[in-house]
This record gives C-alpha cells, sequence and structure tokens, in this order.
C-alpha cells in the first residue's frame, strides 16, 4: 500500500479505510461495506470462537445482524506500512452500550483483509448465524 508514499501519508490512508468501513456498515450501505474488503477476508470473534471466511459471508452476516446498532469510532491507530490498524469503538446496541476492539490487516491493494473483534466479555453465539459462521 505504501507505494513509495511517506509514513503519515499510509497511515492516514489506513485511518481512511476504516473510517470508510464503519460509515458503510453504519449506513447500512452493503455495496460500499463490500468495497472495503478483500474477496478471501478472514472475520474472528475469539470470545464466541467463531470465523467467518470470505467478503459475501461476512457481509451477509453484518446484513442480517439483528437491531439497529450504532457505532463511534473513538480512536485508530494504524501503521505506517499500511498493513495494520487498530480501533476502539463505542458500540450502542438498543439500550446497552459497551467498548469493543477492532484489530484490521490490509491487503496490497489497501482493502481489509481481516477484522478481529473483542468485546468486553466472551460469550456464546446467538442462534441463527451458523450457516455463516465456523467454530473453532
Amino acid at each position: 500500500m505504501s507505494g513509495g508514499k511517506g509514513v503519515a501519508w499510509v497511515a492516514a490512508q489506513v485511518r481512511a479505510a476504516v473510517e470508510a468501513y464503519w460509515a458503510a456498515a453504519g449506513a447500512r450501505d452493503w455495496s460500499a461495506f463490500a468495497a472495503t474488503l478483500a474477496d478471501d477476508m478472514v472475520y474472528d470473534l475469539p470470545q464466541s470462537r467463531e470465523r467467518i471466511l470470505g467478503k459475501e459471508r461476512y457481509v451477509r452476516f453484518n446484513r442480517e445482524y439483528p437491531g439497529g446498532r450504532q457505532v463511534r469510532i473513538e480512536r485508530i491507530v494504524a501503521d505506517g506500512e499500511g498493513r495494520q490498524a487498530a480501533a476502539r469503538t463505542l458500540v450502542t446496541l438498543g439500550p446497552e452500550e459497551m467498548h469493543a476492539i477492532h484489530f484490521f490487516t490490509f491487503d496490497e491493494d489497501g482493502r481489509i483483509a481481516g477484522v478481529t473483534d473483542f468485546w468486553p466479555e466472551a460469550y456464546e453465539p446467538p442462534a441463527g448465524r451458523e450457516h455463516l459462521v465456523e467454530r473453532y
């Protein structure tokens, strides 16, 4: 992703990609959301031991997620090589608010190749998404 650009420029591009990801998710604009993702991206939820392989499944997982969650980005930290970022967010789902930490990896084209989400507590996944996830 760097293409000979300076560290600050590359880090700004990574931050912009994470912001675009959250903006598209918040707007429920699934075409724009999908455009931020690599085709072979991997989504991990270590606390529920779930993994989703591939952009199509991950977009569907988000599209089918119940409720009207809202995400406010509190901080994004990006490396200067265009490969990694971390974000801290405040997620509101109905009356509940919680902080989450998200780790992103990027492919050579600047698309998100991996997302790992950490929530405040471990949990058993709700029923209804077995068709999209693998358990580990």
